[in-house]
């Protein structure tokens, strides 16, 4: 391979083209690049190491005239079985390139993974690409010939290497930039940070379905229970509730300890009540059919119409996206009542009107704190399929 070739390769790789590509077509380019220079490669695969709650990375795999397959792999995917002795590993934990010829005679378990099985590779050449994070991904270079990769090959890649490690290095923080974002402050808030909208003070107004879902018995939960099962069952119910909301088109803007603030911004009113009121009764119809290691969850739900402020608010060092305003107030004083009615979900006179015809029922005017008179408060009607124990007391 010519010193040329491999400068152009390193020139692609920090070039327009290659900056525009994702994980599988920087995969192929640097693939094709490699075959088209004479380099006898048959298999490549790029290890990229994540920031995620789930995913500890992603396998970017390559070969000649095949589509590019990416593979997310979960926690716990480097300690199964037959990942033991892989080289891929083992690069990555002493940051130092590995060169394994495969022996009939002496074949590791690892060669038969999902990503080398049944394709002959007699020799794997892997690199560490150390990220300026501390995290190290790696690169494994795989070949048929029987003689394998000759020194001027494995050279030849050495001199692409840090070049590559850039272009993955880039993606990889852009990928965990998103995720983290998403995760933490939730999709909209993500899109606003990464819009600019940084400012504090700078908010927007917006119309929404609103949500607030409380944990009842979390006080006694918590001067019972220890810490670590407190925690246990708090996930738990997050995980019931977080997807009925999600599933519905609705987004968490906040946990607040044992109480998720949600709201449903869809392309009417009507139609963001119907999809808050189905994500409420299917978030009670999942926690009453949960029972994680024997316990029972309950919660009671608020819902209204109205308008917010929507934006970052804190410190001049340290914000938060929030919904403020007194709809927001008023949802959570509704949701007030729930705890000292036992009713599962209460729905305000805005909510219900918005509603189709016979889908609420007015249970009278109650007193909340902070506002002047006495609201009409509804419950769904009997129309739903609600859960049995949805107006039961905890």
């Amino acid at each position: 391979m010519s010193e040329r070739a491999i400068l152009e390769l390193i020139d692609w790789l920090a070039g327009e083209e290659c900056h525009r590509a994702d994980d599988a077509g920087l995969a192929e380019g640097v693939g094709q690049r490699l075959r088209s220079l004479a380099l006898p490669l048959d298999r490549l695969t790029l290890h990229l190491r994540t920031l995620h709650p789930e995913i500890l990375g992603r396998s970017v795999v390559w070969s000649p005239s095949e589509p590019v397959e990416v593979q997310e792999r979960e926690h716990g995917f480097d300690r199964a079985g037959g990942f033991e002795g892989n080289p891929i590993r083992d690069a990555m934990e002493t940051g130092e390139s590995l060169s394994v010829r495969i022996r009939a005679s002496n074949r590791p378990r690892w060669v038969d993974s999902d990503l080398f099985r049944d394709r002959g590779l007699v020799e794997f050449y892997v690199v560490p690409l150390r990220n300026t994070d501390g995290t190290v991904s790696a690169a494994c270079f795989a070949t048929t010939r029987a003689q394998g990769f000759v020194g001027s090959d494995r050279a030849a890649i050495d001199r692409v290497v840090p070049a590559l490690r850039n272009a993955c290095e880039l993606r990889t923080l852009r990928r965990i930039e998103l995720t983290l974002l998403d995760t933490y402050i939730g999709a909209s808030p993500a899109r606003r940070v990464l819009a600019g909208r940084v400012r504090r003070g700078q908010v927007e107004k917006l119309e929404a379905a609103l949500m607030l879902c409380d944990l009842r018995g979390f006080t006694e939960l918590s001067n019972r229970l220890s810490a670590e099962r407190v925690l246990e069952l708090l996930n738990a119910y997050f995980d019931e509730v977080v997807p009925a909301i999600t599933r519905a088109g609705g987004e968490v803007i906040k946990f607040m300890g044992d109480a998720v603030l949600a709201f449903f911004e869809l392309k009417d009113a009507a139609t963001s009540c119907g999809a808050a009121l189905a994500s409420a009764c299917e978030a009670l119809e999942r926690l009453r059919c949960s029972s994680p290691r024997g316990a029972r969850l309950h919660a009671g739900i608020a819902l209204h119409y109205g308008q917010a402020a929507y934006g970052n608010i804190g410190a001049s060092q340290r914000l938060d996206f929030t919904l403020i305003g007194p709809d927001v107030n008023l949802v959570s004083r509704i949701q007030g009542v729930c705890s000292a009615t036992g009713q599962r979900l209460i729905l305000s006179e805005r909510f219900a009107r918005l509603l189709d015809s016979g889908y609420s029922a007015p249970i009278g005017r109650h007193k909340l704190r902070g506002f002047p008179e006495p609201v009409m408060l509804y419950v769904p009607s009997s129309r739903l399929l609600l859960p049995k124990s949805a107006a039961e007391s905890s």
